[in-house]
């Protein structure tokens, strides 16, 4: 079984590529997704509050638009969360991987390069498209983000230019 990995910055359109992977009978496994998963933990949660405090919380519950605002902001923030979450979401995905029985497997992230997990894979697709693009489909897809905070989400993750050159494939969308 080869293992793929499609990336790409926030709004270059990853979701909507790997439709047509599945399309053509591909599994994807979304990594967004099941990370949200990993904070039903009860471990997490408290590793979360020991490090973050109270600020991520509303009324004793982890708020995502509080953790995203706080992580995106401040890097080794960012870390911290990424070297919690990440480890497990890998070993989803192979468990995932492992039930699919098919000759090609995807897993979907937009931060495959940010955190090292090109080597597990036998190929790296980049999704790719200008700027102005992928600031009107963010602006589109969460309305509520003001200019700041999408800007912060992009200067979090590693410059489309570089994962493009890193890349196996690109696909410009």
């Amino acid at each position: 079984m080869k293992k793929i990995a499609l990336t790409g910055g926030i709004g270059t359109g990853k979701t909507y590529i790997s439709k047509k992977f599945v399309q053509m009978g591909i599994p994807v496994f979304y990594a967004d997704e099941e990370a949200k998963k990993c904070y039903e933990d009860r471990e997490i949660v408290d590793t979360i509050r020991s490090y973050f405090g109270t600020e991520v919380f509303t009324e004793g519950r982890l708020d995502f638009k509080k953790m995203a605002r706080c992580v995106f902001q401040d890097p080794k923030k960012r870390e911290v969360i990424n070297k919690m979450i990440h480890p497990r979401v890998m070993g989803m995905f192979d468990e995932w991987a492992e039930e699919q029985h098919m000759p090609f497997v995807m897993l979907e992230s937009a931060i495959v390069y940010e955190n090292d997990m090109e080597k597990f894979f036998d190929m790296v697709i980049v999704v790719d498209a200008p700027l102005e693009v992928r600031l009107e489909r963010i602006k589109k897809r969460n309305p509520n983000l003001t200019e700041k905070e999408i800007t912060d989400r992009i200067n979090a993750q590693m410059p489309q230019e570089e994962k493009c050159k890193k890349a196996d494939l690109v696909i410009r969308n």
